[in-house]
């Protein structure tokens, strides 16, 4: 079999140090400096090296022998079968060590058979693993440490991901909570942060002014909403039609009621300019059918988001 030279991968002597400090600022209790510095020597991994640091820095398990490593990994199925110690490791093998080690989730494939050559395509379309390099092929100590950094990386963004979406669900929690008994709204969790939908924000006919109704419904919003959880956060107001009449218009439509909410918002004291996004997404984000009144109606609608800080 063939061996992965550096310019394949594409690191250098450059990237030493950052591999040290992002592995031992992860969890590698059992390493030390010089077993690292040994481990970047390596033309040729063995399994027992690889399968020490995979289990040091994912946190299963922090053992000093590599033999014990090596059984570990083994006996929870990480290794290809035909796996031996003192055996060089091939990349996709690696790939299969490092998905179970940090517990990463795949595709239906993976989820069934866990083998190496499931384990290898979830790496590279996360991409950890470029996706022309050869499953086959043995791997350097300092390939592995810098796979095993990208891993690292991809793991602290799962984490932060995760924070960020349990923060939204509680704080869409709290909105809800805050906003009960008014009608004609919902509070839902997206990408950008948390939404308040409000389908029944009047304006006069034909225009973008805010009928006093409307006015009305963002007061009671606002005031319901004078909390600690959203003081000083920075807000997105758009505008959403329903799909009738031409796009230019439609567009237009919706920033001008936007921009018309969101200067109420000011006048109210509920945010300063500054703090406000504005902007009109016409009919490409319905949320119902337009082919009936009902959806129509539930289509026409302003929103305010509560961004990430």
């Amino acid at each position: 079999m063939k061996h992965i030279y550096t310019k394949n991968i594409g690191i250098g002597r450059l990237f030493i140090p950052f591999l040290a400090f992002m592995l031992f600022s992860a969890p590698l209790q059992a390493q030390t400096a010089g077993r690292l510095e040994e481990m970047l020597k390596k033309p040729a991994l063995h399994w027992e090296d690889a399968a020490i640091f995979a289990l040091g820095a994912s946190g299963q398990a922090a053992l000093s022998d590599s033999g014990e490593a090596f059984d570990y990994a083994r006996s929870r199925e990480w290794l290809p079968q035909k796996a031996r110690m003192g055996d060089p490791a091939r990349l996709d093998g690696l790939a299969l060590l490092l998905m179970g080690a940090f517990d990463l989730k795949g595709g239906i494939f993976y989820s069934i058979a866990k083998n190496p050559h499931y384990a290898y395509r979830e790496l590279v379309y996360k991409e950890v693993i470029q996706g022309r390099t050869d499953p086959d092929m043995l791997v350097s100590g300092e390939e592995f440490l810098f796979i095993l950094s990208r891993v690292l990386s991809l793991v602290e963004d799962i984490e932060g991901e995760a924070r960020r979406r349990a923060a939204h669900e509680a704080l869409a929690a709290e909105i809800s909570k805050q906003l009960a008994g008014i009608t004609d709204i919902s509070v839902e969790v997206i990408a950008e942060g948390v939404t308040i939908r409000f389908y029944d924000i009047q304006f006069n006919a034909d225009s973008s002014v805010l009928a006093e109704p409307g006015k009305a419904k963002l007061r009671e919003v606002t005031e319901a909403l004078k909390t600690r959880y959203i003081r000083g956060k920075r807000i997105l107001v758009s505008g959403h039609t329903a799909l009738a009449g031409v796009e230019t218009e439609r567009q237009r439509i919706s920033v001008e009621r936007a921009q018309a909410a969101a200067s109420y918002l000011v006048e109210l004291g509920f945010r300063r300019e500054n703090q406000i996004t504005v902007r009109g997404f016409g009919a490409d984000r319905p949320l119902a059918d337009n082919n009936t009144p009902e959806g129509m109606a539930r289509n026409r609608r302003v929103e305010i988001t509560i961004l990430d800080d």
